[in-house]
């Protein structure tokens, strides 16, 4: 109990530094980091750069939120010996304002006319409304919170089974 009560205070603090300081210290992905799901090179698409940092400072920089939510559901399965209770935060970039946001309070529009890095992709957005605008405007299917994406979903994208 302890040792989970310690965890989720390191996790507040991390999560409210970086809120504070607007994503100041937030590692941006260097030149030649990979996707660790897909192995491509995530500079060239800053747009749509998704990160996981981890409570030791590491991060993992992903090319869209479809990666970054494969690996989290499964991160062992890309990186060895990773885990999500040792993740303190995860982000993702706003398609409208292009800035980075906490990614469990980002809204997810699937389905649409835009296409990612890797095709059909989870389009992040800060607000509801913002969802709700980019699905009428770029003929969406369905909007998401973090919650209610499973592990099937990003698979699905890929297929374009949604």
């Amino acid at each position: 109990m302890k040792r989970w009560l310690s965890a989720l205070v390191l996790t507040f603090w991390v999560a409210l530094a970086f809120a504070q300081s607007g994503g100041a210290k937030l590692p941006k992905p260097g030149a030649k980091d990979l996707c660790p799901v897909c192995g491509m090179l995530v500079s060239k698409y800053p747009n749509w750069v998704a990160t996981i940092v981890y409570k030791d400072g590491h991060a993992h920089h992903f090319d869209g939120a479809k990666d970054m939510f494969k690996f989290w559901f499964e991160p062992a399965k890309y990186v060895a010996g990773h885990k999500r209770q040792d993740m303190a935060a995860i982000w993702v970039t706003d398609f409208y304002n292009l800035k980075l946001v906490d990614a469990r309070k980002a809204w997810y529009v699937i389905g649409s006319d835009v296409l990612g890095p890797m095709g059909h992709e989870f389009v992040p957005l800060v607000t509801k409304e913002d969802a709700d605008d980019f699905l009428k405007e770029h003929k969406g299917k369905r909007i998401f919170t973090f919650e209610q994406v499973t592990l099937d979903l990003p698979l699905k994208l890929d297929d374009g089974k949604f």
